[in-house]
């Protein structure tokens, strides 16, 4: 059955005179029936049941009477009920979806549909459960990871994090470094991402504690390779972290190898075809400093000293030089590597040299042609001593017998007449002559 307004009306004039009539008739008059407010098609519930007719019908109107909370449970209402507080939540209209008549506190339930502030408006400590002393520094609204349904488990979101990542990433709140992680700063930042914490995008090598090679090691990154030069494990003297290679410099103090290990003409420069011939280390005369000009020591040369001393090379022999056949004499035959001058020149033994005299001579007394070959001034007696001295020579004091006298010939090697014989057989000898008269190595010829 369709309840209408007229008849609602009419029901409530009927009433209001049966409660006029008894009020004039008093005890005579007859009892009031209850009034099944659910013929008006609104049911009386909870609270609404004991509130006066009056309170909601003003002014005896009953036409148009509202029937949602809010149109009685506001300010400005004629009806006048209780509106919301001052410091009531954020919400719609829809009182119903958290109070009820029963008791309009506490909210029987609490439907985050209805409300309309942030949630840290309620959700701050006070009003609500709010962010505890352990919540981790953010500047996000509560249902960036919170939903309404449950509190917890949060989904997280990194955006809004104010605080660094080892605020949370310690191990203990958060994944944290795990126990092969490189030495490192702990900002996480710095190389990982909140889209994904692994594969690591970069590595800033400013936020490393560790030496490069407890990283570099061939395991967690690249490690030399097996041509690398013979050095320690200090990498950032030669390389840096901007780029691997080229390597910007080559610190010797770190090469643990020999220098002929990388200059090989391979990995780095090596001797040029004109270096003289060693086989003794670079560093022997060079230096890591500057590779020229170089400290020369004669100890290590391997070829002879004409490979170098040519004139281009190395000085070589000047213009008044006595000349001879390279593969007669070396430079070391008269020269030292300590000086240069005076020389050292001694003949060899044999070969035609009549010996060392006491009395020094220059090259140029026998070698007038400033040759290795000698200039006799008689060959027909070289290499004895009359080949220079037979212009020297008297036959007077070489007596052989009699009056018959020793030639230059019988006495070239000057050694003197030992005998004197009888007569010309030369059989039997009449004195004899300490002997030999005359020695190279004597003060005086005659000596």
């Amino acid at each position: 059955m369709r309840v209408t307004n007229t008849w609602i009306a009419h029901a409530a004039l009927v009433l209001l005179t049966v409660l006029r009539v008894g009020t004039v008739n008093g005890a005579d008059a007859a009892p009031s029936r209850p009034f099944d407010h659910l013929t008006t098609g609104y049911e009386l519930t909870g609270g609404h049941r004991d509130v006066a007719c009056e309170s909601c019908h003003v002014h005896a109107t009953f036409k148009g009477t509202p029937r949602e909370c809010v149109s009685c449970h506001s300010r400005g209402s004629l009806v006048g009920a209780t509106a919301k507080t001052a410091d009531h939540v954020l919400s719609s209209d829809r009182c119903g979806e958290c109070h009820t008549t029963t008791a309009y506190v506490p909210a029987s339930r609490f439907d985050h549909e209805e409300v309309r502030g942030s949630c840290q408006s309620c959700h701050n400590n006070v009003r609500a459960t709010g962010k505890p002393t352990d919540h981790i520094v953010s500047a996000l609204d509560c249902n960036a990871c919170h939903n309404t349904v449950a509190w917890r488990p949060a989904r997280f979101e990194h955006t809004g994090i104010t605080s660094n990542c080892a605020s949370c990433h310690n191990g203990g709140r958060a994944t944290g470094k795990a126990a092969t992680h490189i030495q490192s700063t702990t900002v996480c930042e710095a190389c990982h991402t909140v889209a994904s914490w692994v594969p690591v995008l970069r590595v800033d090598h400013t936020q490393v504690t560790g030496t490069c090679a407890s990283c570099h090691n061939s395991v967690i990154a690249t490690g030399k390779n097996v041509g690398h030069i013979a050095s320690d494990s200090a990498c950032d003297n030669c390389h840096t972290t901007t780029a691997w290679k080229p390597v910007v410099r080559v610190d010797h103090t770190n090469v643990t190898g020999s220098c002929s290990t990388c200059h090989n003409g391979v990995a780095a420069t090596g001797k040029p075809a004109t270096h003289i011939p060693t086989t003794a280390e670079c560093n022997a005369c060079h230096s890591t400093l500057a590779w020229t000009p170089a400290a020369f020591g004669h100890t290590n040369i391997t070829g002879p000293c004409s490979s170098c001393h040519n004139g281009t090379t190395a000085t070589g022999m000047n213009a008044g030089h006595m000349t001879f056949p390279v593969n007669h004499f070396e430079c070391d035959h008269c020269h030292t590597t300590a000086a240069w001058t005076p020389n050292t020149f001694k003949h060899l033994v044999g070969g035609g040299y009549p010996g060392d005299h006491r009395v020094p001579l220059t090259c140029a007394s026998c070698h007038t042609t400033n040759t290795d070959a000698a200039t006799w001034r008689s060959p027909q007696y070289k290499p004895d001593c009359a080949g220079c001295h037979s212009n020297r020579y008297t036959s007077e004091p070489h007596t052989k017998y009699g009056n018959v006298k020793y030639t230059v010939s019988e006495l070239r090697n000057c050694s003197g007449a030992c005998h004197v014989y009888t007569d010309s057989t030369l059989t039997k000898i009449s004195r004899s002559r300490p002997g030999p008269q005359h020695r190279i190595t004597s003060g005086q010829f005659g000596g």
